[in-house]
């Protein structure tokens, strides 16, 4: 029986314990979590000035018994400060923050939400707003089956993450998800995502470890999509960051090099024909890089690309404490790569998972603002009893940063913000409470709204 979306009505409601933020902020959903790489999760519809906001529920959070595992889209009018969630999937188990939907509004102004499971099974599901512009009814769940596809390769793989983006140039949608060998691998539909085909991989590797890579993509939202990816988990390889591109369905380097004249077949590319950003190993003043992650993604007004990456500092064969993580800002001058340092990200939020870290994010409307979730205070160095999040403005290409904060002296986490930019305005949001692991955790999805 295929699920069916309910959609409950909510008022916007502010947290009960604020501690000493600086801000008001709100709680749009009170049990809620997202993993980062499915994008968009958020999303600004300007037809009727609403955000869309995609998370996962858990057992531990509020009326977890009745909503663990809801995979959830919650919208919010920024006129009215009104509220609604619908669940598009009530119950998808094992709950998992990976399992969050990728969200687009489609050309026809319906809305199309898409996601897997975490490395459970071969599908990947997606339903249709029955309307425009309004979550409140959906088209039965669709699934897309990869198990002949996988069967070719490794019978073992599963489908995992979507993310997902419109093409008018090409009058196509694309879905990004990690499938075949664990590889970035396509969808592609020409009826604005009500049927999906396969279309080939984007990359590959001979696998080594969990996982293939680790992509972020953005989109200049008319004829090119952009990536960040890795060799492999950080865990399993001291990781490189590459950057490169598909457009009129070819893969570029950065300089617009061609590397593959049809990104729409099973070959794919090594990552390491793509140009390097980050180098493993590489100093940064006193301290050595390595096992580099890919945070974010975007792409400035003018469609040159920018991006976050996470990486261990000064790691030894025999340090198991994983305690220091940097984050780095990595953009394009005179067409080559620069990147700086940005902040200390502290320890990994648990032992079982050494990279994780709060993460950050960008305003895609102005590469200069950056949004950050660390204990460290980036201000003076202090170490904080809880992450925070901060704002950060640089004037000098990310050589240098002042800092403000956003939340100050929380009682519980602040972590893995997104930012969501429209007409000079910013949402910016993050999970806040307890997360132990990727499948267990206590969190609300909370936020600001800065209006210009």
């Amino acid at each position: 029986m295929r699920p069916t979306a309910f959609c409950i009505v909510l008022g916007l409601l502010p947290i009960a314990v604020l501690g000493a933020d600086r801000q008001n902020l709100f709680t749009f959903n009170t049990n809620g979590a997202w993993c980062w790489y499915q994008d968009p999760r958020i999303v600004h519809d300007p037809a009727n000035n609403t955000l869309l906001i995609s998370s996962v529920a858990a057992s531990e959070g509020p009326d977890g018994a009745a909503r663990a595992g809801d995979i959830d889209l919650t919208t919010y009018d920024l006129k009215t400060g009104k509220s609604s969630r619908t669940v598009l999937h009530h119950s998808l188990q094992p709950q998992d923050d990976h399992n969050a939907a990728a969200i687009l509004i489609r050309p026809d102004g319906r809305y199309l939400a898409m996601y897997s499971r975490h490395n459970v099974d071969n599908f990947t599901y997606w339903r249709v707003s029955t309307n425009p512009h309004d979550t409140s009814k959906w088209n039965d769940e669709q699934t897309f089956d990869w198990t002949s596809l996988f069967a070719k390769v490794d019978p073992k793989n599963h489908a995992t993450y979507c993310n997902l983006f419109y093409l008018p140039a090409e009058n196509r949608t694309y879905n990004f998800s990690r499938a075949i060998n664990t590889d970035p691998s396509i969808l592609i539909s020409d009826n604005q995502g009500d049927t999906w085909s396969y279309a080939g991989k984007l990359l590959t590797k001979k696998r080594l470890g969990y996982v293939n890579g680790y992509t972020k993509y953005a989109s200049n939202g008319r004829d090119r999509i952009d990536f960040f990816t890795t060799d492999h988990h950080p865990r399993d390889f001291n990781n490189n960051v590459y950057h490169g591109y598909i457009q009129a369905g070819k893969l570029h380097r950065t300089d617009g090099s061609v590397i593959d004249e049809n990104v729409f077949d099973d070959d794919g590319h090594p990552q390491d024909d793509l140009s390097k950003v980050f180098a493993a190993s590489t100093p940064f003043g006193q301290s050595i890089m390595t096992h580099a992650w890919t945070v974010c993604v975007k792409l400035d007004p003018s469609g040159r690309p920018f991006g976050l990456i996470a990486s261990r500092a000064n790691q030894s064969a025999d340090d198991k404490t994983f305690a220091d993580h940097r984050l780095f800002y990595a953009h394009l001058n005179k067409n080559n790569w620069e990147v700086n340092e940005v902040a200390k990200l502290g320890p990994a939020l648990w032992p079982a998972e050494q990279d994780y870290t709060g993460l950050a994010d960008f305003d895609s409307l102005d590469a200069n603002v950056i949004y950050i979730s660390t204990p460290i205070d980036p201000r003076d160095g202090k170490t904080l009893k809880v992450h925070e999040i901060f704002k950060g403005i640089t004037t000098d290409d990310a050589k240098s940063w002042t800092w403000t904060t956003i939340t100050t002296d929380s009682p519980v986490d602040n972590l893995r913000p997104i930012v969501c930019s429209w007409e000079g305005n910013r949402a910016i949001l993050w999970c806040r409470g307890a997360m132990t692991r990727s499948q267990h955790y206590n969190c609300a999805v909370v936020g600001i709204i800065e209006h210009k």
